[in-house]
């Protein structure tokens, strides 16, 4: 694996991105989000810090001003504002004056449990953005731009903040005893027409996955199980949506990667909500059949260098995570992102 991540930038890049892309909004067109962040990140994570600013430059076409700030967030109407993108710079704002006067880890900590319902808001992009900006934090210095990071993707989290339709587990159906054969029993929505939204409504049954409680262990244990099998799944399944359904595996990674950052009695809840969105992606996505795929055939850094040069910043999130999970079938199914998606050049 390279070794040339965000740990030895000494060059300021990935600070100097930040900075230009905290002069921007979590969106653009009403509700596409901004994928800067966390490409550039894993860019630089991943020895491409040379590329991050010319990548940059061709993203900006799809960057918008942060919106006007409306009324400051507080501590006696944050519930009225969750939800609310129209508080998305209020947001901001708060997660800014938060982290300034406070550890950035207890504010998380804080801000976790009353954000995680909501983690299907934004197509799951906000929880993604805070997994990116958790690892740049445990893993480095805190720089100022890397707070600020935080703060834009918790308050992005808040204001897209959506709770899932109310799901029940499949009458008389015992959990399945793995995450790969949960994920295989999640039934398809019905329509599978019109965008995630729509798709979501339709949920009603979800296979109950895990069974019992976890402790903090044991969640971290099948946490990182539902990562690999979600990434694993994409091989033979992603050609039914190839950017949405890069989302089933790199949301739980999100959670996985902020595990760390937490108070250990959030695990198991993070776990229950990493689940809920994982199997919420795949039933608005996965198509009935698998297909056939190759065998990688190249080395974790060769794939990763490829998808720096393939450019869509679905596909580099989705190889990062790849990458996280390691074996064969995680390769191969990065280099199945890689051919499916189109080129961002």
């Amino acid at each position: 694996m390279d070794t040339t991540g965000t740990a030895d930038d000494t060059t300021g890049t990935l600070d100097e991105a930040l900075e230009r892309i905290h002069l921007s909004g979590p969106e653009r067109d009403g509700w596409l989000s901004n994928h800067a962040p966390m490409a550039v990140e894993a860019l630089v994570r991943h020895g491409q810090a040379r590329t991050a600013h010319r990548w940059l430059d061709r993203y900006r076409d799809r960057l918008e001003a942060m919106p006007g700030p409306d009324t400051p967030v507080t501590a006696d109407n944050w519930r009225a504002a969750l939800g609310d993108p129209r508080r998305i710079a209020d947001w901001a704002r708060h997660f800014e004056r938060e982290t300034a006067e406070r550890p950035w880890r207890e504010v998380l900590a804080e801000w976790w449990p009353r954000l995680l319902p909501g983690i299907a808001g934004g197509a799951t992009h906000p929880v993604i953005r805070v997994g990116h900006a958790v690892r740049t934090l445990l893993t480095t210095e805190p720089t100022g731009p890397r707070v600020t990071e935080l703060a834009h993707a918790l308050g992005y989290w808040a204001a897209r903040h959506q709770p899932l339709p109310g799901t029940r587990p499949p009458a008389d159906t015992a959990a399945p005893s793995s995450a790969a054969a949960a994920l295989d029993a999640v039934p398809a929505v019905p329509d599978q027409s019109g965008g995630i939204n729509h798709r979501l409504e339709q949920l009603t049954v979800v296979p109950a996955w895990p069974g019992a409680p976890a402790d903090p262990d044991t969640a971290h244990a099948r946490l990182r199980e539902l990562v690999r099998a979600s990434t694993h799944r994409y091989a033979g399944f992603g050609h039914g949506d190839p950017v949405m359904l890069v989302h089933a595996a790199t949301a739980p990674n999100a959670v996985l990667r902020t595990l760390p950052a937490l108070p250990r009695e959030l695990w198991a809840a993070s776990l229950g909500a990493a689940w809920a969105a994982s199997a919420a992606v795949t039933a608005a996505y996965s198509p009935a059949e698998p297909v056939p795929y190759a065998p990688a055939g190249q080395t974790p850094e060769e794939i990763f260098e490829r998808a720096a040069a393939h450019g869509d910043d679905h596909t580099i999130k989705f190889t990062d995570t790849a990458l996280d999970v390691g074996d064969g079938t995680a390769l191969a199914a990065a280099v199945r992102s890689i051919e499916l998606n189109v080129p961002f050049l």
